[in-house]
């Protein structure tokens, strides 16, 4: 059997495939698949305001050259609209899990994104003081970075709302879904969430995939450089982490070396979480037609590719020196040195895109977002992402059977 230690060494694998070719190809036929599996609610979407999501395949997968007639003024056409319905999503899921992270490890009252977004956010120093002390083992501005993320994504969630309301529309209320329970850590409030932050499953790819020279959308496949699984990233209550617990370095003892596992997940979790933003907005901004649209992908999407610079940074410190080597004594995580020994595809302070294979391998290597294509970071690959994440834990059947239809509707859209 292998041992958590060996689950959770060093250990980063990439491989490419000769498939890239049948992938592009086959993007179709693998949202016609998914529109099987989604069982049609229209009474339900329509008490949601969202009846007309229930559209059918055929009319989804038009054909690419099918003209979207809109105007920067008018009607939104229903690709872009599906587009910007799925930005929403995206931006009120980010909203629930980041309101959480700065409930127990922010830094102050939340600027106009949350009153824009009708949020009572109210993060504040100290929120959690054990899991702050944490998360500052991995930067001392964490708390601000953390409050000023959750901010940016409810005025994101705000702004989505109320421009596809300007343009006729009902914009995704993801309300009653609120049904998760919260963190009984001090500093959290005991609301009812959208997200689940305390049983994660956190895909590490994305740091293999940014230090190498191959592209997922070329048919690249990586592993991670190490395994996260069922793994908190907020403390769960006061008797798993007491608020009195100082996890100064280095770290010792039991108490201290749990909550700082936690913080680390967390900064993993941070980057994990933003990366997907990064590919998701160029993706949805390819098949915007409405020139207003595209402006509004493009530019939300450029404030989450800078959260994933930041991230990715903040997340290599919870695997060098001296935070190398934290055992989770409740799950047995362990978080190696990946600088011992450093190589190209573990070095923790290489976190700008090394160049790799784009649009084709026989052109010079370029250093871009990767990947872009449908497939692999479009809507229905976000929803994917986010579910084996383990975010919708506890969520019904009806969350699964909305968020699948929006993602297969804007996967579909095309540009006029």
């Amino acid at each position: 059997m292998q041992t958590m230690k060996e689950k959770n060494a060093p250990s980063v694998v990439v491989s490419e495939t000769n498939s890239a070719e049948a992938s592009k190809s086959s993007i179709e036929e693998g949202v016609q698949r998914r529109w099987q599996g989604v069982v049609q609610r229209r009474s339900f979407l329509k008490g949601l305001g969202l009846a007309g999501a229930a559209l059918s395949a055929g009319s989804l997968l038009a054909s690419e050259g099918a003209a979207q007639s809109s105007s920067s003024t008018g009607k939104l056409s229903k690709g872009d609209a599906a587009l910007l319905q799925f930005a929403l999503w995206a931006e009120l899921v980010e909203s629930d899990l980041w309101t959480q992270y700065a409930e127990l490890g922010g830094v102050g009252p939340s600027g106009g994104g949350a009153a824009q977004a009708g949020e009572e956010f109210q993060g504040f120093i100290g929120g959690n003081p054990a899991y702050t002390l944490a998360l500052q083992n991995l930067d001392g501005d964490m708390p601000q970075y953390i409050t000023d993320n959750t901010d940016d994504e409810l005025s994101h969630a705000a702004f989505l709302a109320a421009y596809l309301k300007s343009r006729g529309e009902v914009p995704l209320d993801l309300t009653p879904f609120k049904n998760l329970p919260s963190s009984r850590a001090t500093g959290a409030r005991q609301i009812k969430r959208l997200t689940n932050l305390m049983n994660l499953n956190v895909d590490l790819s994305w740091y293999t995939r940014y230090r190498s020279g191959k592209n997922p959308d070329l048919g690249a496949v990586f592993k991670g450089p190490l395994v996260i699984t069922n793994q908190p990233a907020i403390p769960l209550n006061d008797t798993d982490t007491p608020p009195s617990t100082n996890p100064t370095i280095p770290i010792t003892g039991r108490d201290a070396q749990r909550i700082q596992a936690i913080a680390n997940t967390a900064g993993f979790h941070f980057a994990f979480i933003e990366q997907g933003g990064a590919s998701l907005y160029p993706t949805l901004a390819f098949k915007a037609t409405d020139p207003t649209v595209l402006q509004i992908l493009v530019s939300i999407g450029g404030v989450e590719i800078d959260h994933f610079g930041l991230w990715h940074d903040k997340g290599g410190n919870a695997v060098s020196q001296p935070l190398a080597g934290v055992v989770d004594p409740v799950t047995g995580l362990t978080f190696p040195d990946l600088n011992n020994p450093a190589t190209e595809l573990t070095q923790t302070n290489k976190i700008l895109p090394e160049p790799c294979s784009f649009i084709s391998k026989s052109l010079p290597r370029c250093s871009v977002i990767r990947p872009t294509s449908t497939q692999n970071g479009g809507a229905v690959a976000t929803v994917n992402a986010f579910t084996e994440d383990g975010l919708f834990i506890g969520q019904p059947t009806e969350f699964f059977e909305l968020s699948m239809q929006l993602a297969v509707a804007a996967d579909s859209a095309r540009r006029g």
